[in-house]
């Protein structure tokens, strides 16, 4: 079955790549409406309504694709479409890069206006004040972050748990953009949400930025610099997994990331990553670039991972077997077939002391 899942990762990575997100019926859209019907139902100012909230948004997915994989468990035709709809489903890499090459695209025309009204599409900053460089700099640092949170971490965890990881882990991160953020309703009900997508984040993000770092040529960037400056500043950020794909990018992209950033409703200021000077309009298209072949990297190592525990399972499989075939049988046959070998070497043997 890992082989058919491999196959369906592939498959489903290769859809959102010629597809993109659909525009409509889409089901992480369905699981948002969903899980805003529950959280009217449980909502409290509180960190254990919280828990109640993530626990039941999280484990249904996780139960759901467990199920599916159940069904298909001798099916490795139905399992490879299962994974790879789940796939296709999880997965932003082409509605990211297209989101940033039209920014990229507003910005090289001088319409800002235009570029402030896409801006609500990659990140939740109030665009009202912001000039090119800083619309520039939230379109990178929102690519950056994304390629983890919307590619390299549902494949990872797809790598790791199949069905139910992929499905899990977007869960999880759909939750976080819904309520784990600081405002006045969510500080205390939306922590463990947070939390949670923080934890699963964890490897995925610095994967992600040590592929970035690995990949900076393609995008005219040195992999010495980006990891120096990913080692030196990933963990400045006040998020435990944004930092380390921000400051991967700005190492690769020789640019300067962070400062001052405005939300509805509050204000935040964000150390800076990277050195050089802030990112203008071309510099999207390069990190567009790079998230794209980051992604693809993701992809074929998470294939690989499941192929590879396909063929040691295999193996091992192949060894128990041969053991079995060279142990005596059981029961007064095998005891005589024994007994017999046993005598015919001491037989064998006492004629070998006649000859001395």
């Amino acid at each position: 079955m890992r082989v058919a899942e491999a196959v369906g990762m592939l498959a489903g990575y290769g859809l959102d790549a010629v597809f993109g997100d659909p525009r409509r019926w889409h089901p992480v859209a369905g699981f948002g409406t969903a899980a805003s019907a529950l959280e009217k139902r449980v909502y409290a100012p509180d960190r254990a309504a919280g828990a109640c909230f993530a626990a039941v948004a999280v484990g249904t997915p996780v139960l759901a694709g467990a199920a599916l994989a159940g069904l298909t468990r001798r099916r490795p035709v139905m399992r490879a479409v299962a994974v790879a709809a789940a796939t296709w489903t999880v997965l932003g890499a082409r509605t990211l890069r297209a989101e940033a090459h039209t920014m990229a695209g507003a910005l090289d025309r001088g319409d800002i206006e235009a570029a402030r009204g896409r801006l609500g599409h990659l990140c939740g900053r109030d665009p009202s004040a912001l000039d090119e460089p800083e619309l520039a700099r939230a379109t990178v640092e929102s690519v950056a972050e994304n390629t983890s949170d919307a590619v390299v971490a549902p494949l990872f965890w797809g790598a790791v748990a199949g069905l139910p990881g992929l499905l899990g882990y977007r869960a999880a991160n759909t939750l976080d953009a819904m309520v784990g953020h600081r405002s006045t309703r969510y500080v205390r009900f939306g922590t463990p949400a947070a939390r949670l997508d923080d934890a699963l984040n964890l490897a995925p993000s610095r994967l992600t930025a040590a592929l970035t770092v690995a990949l900076a040529p393609l995008a005219g960037g040195d992999p010495a610099r980006a990891l120096r400056i990913w080692l030196r500043d990933g963990h400045h950020h006040p998020s435990p997994n944004a930092g380390q794909c921000e400051s991967s990018m700005a190492g690769a992209l020789g640019i300067r990331l962070g400062g001052h950033n405005v939300y509805f409703g509050r204000s935040e200021f964000r150390p800076h990553l990277g050195e050089g000077t802030p990112p203008l309009a071309p510099d999207i298209a390069r990190a567009a670039r790079l998230s794209g072949a980051v992604g693809l990297a993701a992809a074929t190592l998470a294939a690989t991972y499941r192929l590879t525990i396909a063929l040691r399972a295999r193996r091992s499989t192949t060894t128990s077997t041969a053991s079995a075939t060279m142990r005596p049988a059981a029961g007064p046959a095998g005891r005589r077939a024994m007994s017999g070998r046993q005598s015919a070497t001491t037989r064998a043997a006492g004629r070998a002391g006649d000859v001395r």
